[in-house]
């Protein structure tokens, strides 16, 4: 085959994402004081994005070294099923963010743990579940006539993966918007207290919303246009639209570590300690509020 460079690109991609989250991974797997749900929950999202990342380095080397149906079949249902336990994690540290507000005083409890965990089978379960289906046989290979923009999944499959994002996206949209009412609520509850001006708690607040915003742009800039042109492309349209909004759909995985581990401090702490040793790993860390992640 000639090799496209869309190929390359989203090769070159999926090796920045690998890099990345495979040390978010390591930091948290050899951690043993990172073994909190919210740390769980962000190991979670970073395996799914590594293995997001490798499904494209493989789906290059696979496509242009080895080129088999079969294996083309293993490889996009490597890229579906990480990619949705990496959609539906995001959606889990969300909630998990929710109910450490809403019910801040029995957050810190083993109901919480055993919650995590739950979120955390469903998520890869209903996901492995998705990445299966060409597999078992629901793919276009026999009727080319039913493939989707992305071969070979069929329209049907991505039609659901599609649906799928946007009830993910309007479920976070609602429990953010909740989240930033009652991080607006307690922002103004401890400036009365504490009888701080009213320019200190319009800060708070602004900065609060400022990085929900943040989040939740990012994901819907990245996701969106994918989305709806799983909706409404057709298989016969050109390839170069499937990649101009696949592209920015794997560099959500790309951000992902950004938003969610690189800027706890924790995690920082345990990687300056890797990197130049300025910190010990081995410190006692305080306890913070998944809110703060």
């Amino acid at each position: 085959l000639a090799l496209n460079p869309w190929d390359v690109v989203l090769c070159i991609s999926g090796t920045i994402i690998s890099c990345e989250n495979a040390v978010v991974v390591v930091v948290i797997f050899y951690t043993p004081t990172f073994r909190a749900p919210m740390f769980l929950l962000i190991g979670s999202l970073a395996t799914a994005d590594l293995l997001a990342g490798l499904g494209l380095i493989l789906h290059f080397a696979f496509v242009y070294f080895i080129p088999s149906e079969a294996v083309s079949l293993l490889t996009v249902g490597l890229l579906v099923t990480s990619f949705t336990a990496s959609v539906s994690s995001l959606l889990t540290i969300t909630i998990d963010r929710y109910l450490s507000l809403y019910n801040a005083l029995t957050y810190y409890s083993e109901r919480t743990v055993t919650r995590t965990y739950i979120m955390l089978i469903l998520t890869w379960g209903a996901s492995i579940c998705y990445g299966l289906l060409p597999v078992m046989g629901w793919n276009c290979l026999k009727e080319p006539s039913a493939c989707s923009i992305v071969r070979p999944l069929t329209k049907n499959h991505l039609v659901i993966l599609s649906v799928s994002f946007f009830t993910v996206f309007a479920v976070m949209l609602q429990l953010y918007v909740q989240i930033c009412r009652i991080v607006c609520r307690h922002a103004h509850q401890i400036a009365v207290q504490r009888h701080l001006l009213a320019s200190s708690h319009y800060v708070t607040t602004r900065k609060g919303i400022a990085t929900l915003a943040v989040i939740l742009g990012t994901f819907a800039s990245c996701w969106l246009p994918f989305a709806v042109y799983g909706l409404l492309g057709d298989y016969s349209y050109p390839a170069l639209y499937t990649y101009v909004t696949l592209l920015p759909a794997t560099y959500n995985s790309m951000l992902n570590p950004v938003i969610y581990a690189f800027r706890n401090q924790e995690i920082q702490k345990v990687l300056w300690a890797v990197c130049c040793g300025c910190f010990s790993s081995t410190l006692p860390f305080r306890s913070r509020s998944p809110s703060d992640v």
